[in-house]
């Protein structure tokens, strides 16, 4: 079970962020400012922070910060009233990963937050879990309920680019930049052999699919 830190020192707000939060099976642990949130992360382990930005005796940039300054990677999604906009740059800067408008819509805070923890378990462990398949992005190999997998590098690269980002459409000309580069000898046909071959590996897997979007690309579903 993932541990999110809410810190807002709204009562009501920071209540109600919880109660979500729990509703979707995360633990979650509270703070009023920043001083406090820096208490909590001394005593418990915190996966993801949600931040406000104003707060007495320390806001959101400084805790932002503070936590950068001294190596903590942990995600943090910033929550800002709509009147300081203006200031998004400023908690870029200091570190935040993600921003929310207030008043806060739960059901997109809860997608968010799942997207940042799914970025910050790729990054610290090169690994994606979908369902019962793992990829290993070290090793280039895939796990399956079935059998293990050594991949080629582009057909590994290409899947892990799909199955990173699910339901997000790639044009082929994003894939070839990304995965080719500046070889003249890649075409949209290289793309879609690729894909090819990654359906007939995995056709019989249920944990994703590689649709085509007519026109477009490719896109994941998990």
């Amino acid at each position: 079970m993932f541990s999110v830190l809410v810190v807002e020192d709204d009562e009501i707000i920071n209540k109600m962020i919880c109660v979500k939060l729990r509703q979707d099976a995360y633990r979650t642990f509270v703070a009023f400012d920043g001083v406090q949130a820096l208490e909590v992360l001394d005593r418990e382990h915190i996966d993801l922070i949600i931040s406000d930005i104003m707060m007495p005796n320390m806001d959101g940039y400084k805790l932002t910060r503070a936590l950068r300054n001294v190596g903590y990677t942990i995600p943090i999604l910033m929550v800002t009233a709509k009147s300081q906009m203006d200031d998004m740059e400023k908690g870029f800067i200091a570190g935040t990963d993600d921003y929310m408008i207030k008043p806060i819509n739960m059901k997109e805070m809860v997608l968010r937050v799942k997207a940042l923890l799914r970025r910050a378990q790729i990054a610290n462990e090169k690994k994606l879990v979908i369902g019962s398949t793992i990829l290993d992005y070290d090793a280039l190999t895939i796990k399956t309920k079935e059998e293990e997998f050594e991949m080629p590098p582009k057909e590994f690269y290409l899947l892990f680019k799909l199955l990173s980002n699910p339901n997000k459409i790639f044009t082929r000309q994003d894939l070839m930049d990304e995965l080719w580069g500046m070889d003249t000898e890649v075409d949209d046909r290289t793309v879609d052999s690729h894909i090819k071959k990654l359906r007939r590996k995995f056709e019989n897997t249920t944990d994703f699919h590689i649709i085509t979007i007519r026109g477009l690309g490719y896109k994941a579903k998990i």
